[in-house]
């Protein structure tokens, strides 16, 4: 174990718990460290934005609770959203994901799935994760993203099919026809016969908290598949961000 992490880590906890800021001093002798090491480590979570010194005492910043709200959302988002991945699974006959977007590695986890009936289906494991521009959830949340954001994946768009999006412009192209429709359609863009339709949830602060979708064969969800079946997917979404006090699509910003 790397030991100047768990230090760290240490003193994060300690301040979290504690109902007032420490000193230096107060810690190196709680936790049994130097005073220059708790020093040291301070320094750095102050850099990363997890510490604050107020008059030489220091106590934890909002962002633990921002990690933790998010954490809890995905939970929660998973609870409300089952009954109707469900009735989404039936209507539609395909396998349904919910997906959340780590922004860091430009990339969905999938947090939920449930499987087709079908003996050949989309192959995917709940954990798993796939390129956000590759996949309709995926591009379904980058959709919500600012322009400034999307323009930041210059170089990163690499492709995975003849199909997938490999420039900034060509997402952007896209995402300005995801705004308008509110759903995403993953065409052969990751697995080359896979394909997929997707749209976004959001929380009860109007953010987008995951993406819910269906995927498939690409003999199965045809043209006319996805055009049936969009407004469902759609619809889903917006059940599950009312269920999490979510709202109507914020505005976008450019």
């Amino acid at each position: 174990m790397d030991t100047t992490v768990q230090k760290a880590l240490t003193i994060l906890e300690v301040l979290a718990r504690s109902d007032t800021h420490r000193g230096i001093t107060e810690l190196a002798g709680e936790l049994g460290l130097s005073k220059s090491n708790v020093h040291r480590l301070l320094s750095t979570l102050i850099q990363l934005g997890y510490v604050a010194n107020e008059d030489g005492r220091y106590g934890p910043t909002s962002k633990l609770w921002e990690l933790g709200s998010l954490i809890i959302g995905r939970y929660d988002v998973r609870r409300l959203a089952r009954p109707i991945m469900e009735v989404l699974a039936r209507q539609s006959g395909e396998t349904v994901h919910l997906s959340v977007l780590d922004e860091i590695s430009c990339e969905v986890v999938y947090i939920d799935k449930i499987e087709s009936g079908q003996a050949v289906r989309a192959y995917s494991e709940v954990g798993g994760r796939a390129p956000a521009h590759c996949v309709a959830t995926g591009k379904a949340m980058l959709a919500e993203l600012p322009d400034a954001a999307l323009l930041a994946l210059e170089g990163r768009l690499v492709p995975h099919t003849r199909r997938s999006i490999a420039t900034v412009e060509e997402l952007l192209r896209q995402v300005a026809q995801i705004r308008r429709d509110r759903f995403a359609v993953n065409h052969g863009e990751w697995r080359d016969q896979v394909r997929g339709v997707a749209s976004v949830i959001r929380g009860a602060d109007g953010r987008v908290a995951a993406a819910i979708g269906i995927s498939g064969p690409a003999g199965r969800l045809t043209q006319d598949f996805i055009r049936r079946t969009a407004p469902m997917v759609v619809e889903a979404g917006d059940t599950v961000s009312r269920l999490m006090g979510g709202s109507r699509p914020a505005a976008h910003v450019a």
